[in-house]
């Protein structure tokens, strides 16, 4: 035997599992667990991502724009008008009342009226004058002296006549048509801490004041008669 080293051989690699030459050519390497997964569709361009921003801000304000829907519960119930509760009365009925123009001169030498406050239909408050109806056997003078003593709490006396004035309303679906019979009447003494219930409040005005706050045309009418007596 010789006296040189042996040489060791260099390891070979492992060879590749069996298979045809194809199938190991076309064999996809191990996928690097490091890199982001590749989507299976590509992207969308910036042209088309503009267009679906466009379209959904359009979609915003479109709905925005568009009112809610109210439902008839939610909706404002506005209140009848003097028309259309005449169109629905079932009946007529004829009415006469009678009441009274207070006055009283104040020291200055003013004219002061009597009005009374009432709740109206709708729950406002509206300043009149005193009337009421005429009771059976009772004559129009007489009502009125009564009207005014218990809707105000003021005795009164008649001076004259302011004629009559006319007009209708309508209560529980019965077309009323009323008639007033006034009167212009002298305060003489009383306490509105006396009267009905039915009235909210009692309050002497001056005469041009009483013009305005009076609610009613037809009253504001009579108001003007007594201006003209009394000067």
């Amino acid at each position: 035997m010789s006296g040189r080293p042996r040489r060791r051989r260099p390891r070979r690699a492992p060879r590749p599992a069996a298979g045809t030459p194809q199938e190991n050519a076309g064999a996809s390497p191990p996928a690097d667990p490091r890199k982001p997964k590749e989507p299976d569709t590509p992207p969308p361009s910036k042209a088309k991502r503009r267009r679906r921003r466009r379209k959904t801000n359009a979609t915003a304000k479109a709905t925005a724009k568009t009112p809610a829907t109210r439902t008839p519960a939610a909706a404002k119930q506005k209140s009848p008008t003097k028309a259309e509760l005449a169109a629905r009365a079932t009946s007529t009925r004829k009415e006469i009342s009678a009441g009274g123009v207070v006055y009283r001169r104040t020291e200055e030498g003013g004219l002061e009226i009597l009005l009374a406050a009432r709740r109206t239909l709708k729950g406002n408050i509206a300043w009149g004058l005193a009337k009421g109806h005429i009771e059976e056997g009772e004559s129009p003078e007489d009502a009125a002296v009564r009207e005014v003593r218990e809707e105000t709490g003021w005795e009164a006396v008649i001076e004259e006549s302011l004629g009559l004035t006319k007009y209708f309303y309508v209560w529980e679906n019965v077309r009323i048509r009323k008639t007033v019979h006034f009167f212009l009447m002298r305060a003489t003494q009383g306490d509105p801490a006396d009267r009905d219930d039915e009235m909210e409040e009692i309050r002497w005005f001056p005469l041009d004041r009483s013009l305005k706050r009076a609610a009613y045309r037809g009253e504001r009418d009579v108001l003007l008669r007594a201006a003209d007596i009394l000067g």
